[in-house]
């Protein structure tokens, strides 16, 4: 009886303590659109958050929002290839909602840090998210799409030039303008067999 009393007493100051430091515990991790860069700021200053300017793509963007830097600063010839394929499959009731797009090598970054504390290191890291330097994202060269419209495109987007890249994303479609006429090129396991990531 007198353990169980104990423990029941433990318990209980374990919960007081976590409540008390409830408002001084980190906030989980925040949507894209506001991602907080806190590296490279001054000591002690808040961290900067990473927003639309630096490439966030908000809920239900569409390839045709130009009013979103995401968007609006892809590659002209990518972007065009997308809106002729958006376009087509509409009739199809399939729209081209974008979940990324154009990055700043500042959000592209924050990703990398993302991911290598998700899954542990750099090495298994980089099989999801490119550098700041090898990423198709920064220049403008790639999109990942929402699940309809990269289900639409693989059976279709070589007509269009667009093709998947990466064997484990099947949403990231970058422009292979010859794959009009011989279709696309077989892709990489991941972005680790990409000769681009290895300059």
């Amino acid at each position: 009886m007198r353990r169980l009393r104990a423990a029941l007493l433990l318990l209980l100051a374990v919960a007081a303590l976590a409540a008390a430091l409830a408002d001084r515990w980190p906030a989980p991790s925040t949507p894209a659109t506001s991602v907080a860069l806190r590296h490279g700021a001054p000591r002690g200053a808040p961290p900067r958050a990473l927003g639309e300017a630096d490439g966030a793509v908000p809920d239900g963007a569409t390839v045709f929002d130009d009013g979103v830097p995401g968007v609006a600063r892809l590659d002209p010839a990518l972007l065009a290839a997308l809106r002729r394929a958006a376009t087509d499959a509409q009739a199809d009731g399939v729209t081209f909602v974008l979940d990324s797009g154009w990055r700043s090598p500042a959000y592209q970054a924050q990703l990398l840090r993302d991911a290598i504390a998700q899954h542990g290191s750099a090495a298994e890291a980089e099989r999801w998210v490119a550098t700041p330097k090898t990423s198709a994202h920064v220049s403008g060269d790639a999109v990942d799409l929402g699940r309809d419209a990269a289900s639409w495109l693989a059976a279709r987007g070589a007509a269009y030039g667009l093709c998947r890249v990466y064997g484990n994303e099947s949403w990231h479609f970058e422009l292979r303008p010859a794959a009009a006429g011989r279709g696309c090129p077989p892709t990489y396991a991941d972005p680790t067999h990409d000769p681009r990531m290895h300059p």
